[in-house]
């Protein structure tokens, strides 16, 4: 099979920006104003928690969840549900959605305290993503988010590490494709092709390069940066195909119909290319 590397790099980075877009997008309702929102895990705050001190989500041990909402407005609000999401490159790899029925008063305060069990977790995703606790009022509209960082104990099986294990595979068969043109004398003489065909290799490498940081939970994978990397990359590796070596003519590039005659024989059916060679 065949890859062509200027598919596979507008391929990826269409799939990631779109998905991002999607399903990074919410309802198109404004947040009240006044609501005060702080939320703990197991007694913790989880505001401002970082990869040194994340929020630690295990598939076989429920997490005790509060979540204290003061309503500073002069209207009653009513919380519907609370969600809990993990998301990467703005795809969301895990999602726990809690119902409940609390109406909080014009300056009342409230805390709604329940044990969250990960069912599934371990399916789902594995390693270091950002996490978000999100109130959500009656008629759909977010009423107020904590963001934090999560370490979610799951399976390099699950959804999230097949994700990263497909990027891994298609950044080695680019590569491979890559390597194997520059073996075979096989790039374009064009500069800017030649860059072109190393650009696909390095929106993978960072790609990888993200999904690896954060499966061994040495790097949170903020949705900037890791574009960033990415880019970051994809131009070094566009420089060096670039700067690469032109390739060398091969004998067949040395042919040329300017210096040849047709030599027309006895036998109409046969016609036979005589090159003369370069006119002194």
């Amino acid at each position: 099979m065949t890859i062509h590397p200027r598919r596979f790099a507008i391929s990826v980075l269409t799939v990631l920006f779109g998905a991002a877009a999607l399903l990074s997008s919410g309802p198109a309702h404004a947040q009240p104003d006044g609501v005060e929102l702080t939320a703990t895990v197991d007694d913790r705050d989880i505001a401002g928690r970082s990869g040194a001190d994340p929020v630690v989500l295990t598939p076989d041990s429920p997490a005790a969840i509060a979540v204290t909402l003061r309503n500073n407005g002069a209207q009653q609000i009513e919380v519907r549900r609370v969600d809990l999401t993990g998301e990467v490159l703005g795809l969301r790899f895990f999602s726990y959605s809690t119902a409940v029925g609390l109406k909080i008063a014009p300056g009342k305060t409230e805390t709604l305290r329940y044990d969250l069990d990960p069912a599934g977790l371990e399916g789902q995703a594995t390693g270091l993503i950002a996490g978000r606790l999100a109130v959500v009022g009656a008629d759909g509209a977010e009423l107020g988010h904590v963001g934090t960082v999560t370490d979610v104990r799951g399976s390099i099986r699950s959804v999230y590490g097949l994700f990263g294990i497909a990027l891994a595979v298609l950044t080695a068969l680019a590569l491979l494709d890559a390597a194997i043109g520059i073996a075979g004398h096989r790039l374009s003489a064009n500069r800017w092709q030649r860059g072109v065909r190393l650009l696909a290799p390095g929106v993978g490498i960072g790609l990888v390069f993200g999904f690896t940081t954060s499966v061994l939970r040495w790097w949170v994978p903020d949705t900037g940066v890791w574009l960033g990397a990415a880019g970051a990359a994809a131009a070094v590796a566009f420089v060096l195909g670039y700067l690469s070596p032109t390739p060398d003519s091969g004998p067949d590039d040395a042919f040329d119909p300017e210096f040849a005659t047709v030599d027309v024989s006895g036998n109409a059916d046969t016609v036979r290319i005589v090159s003369r060679g370069p006119i002194a």
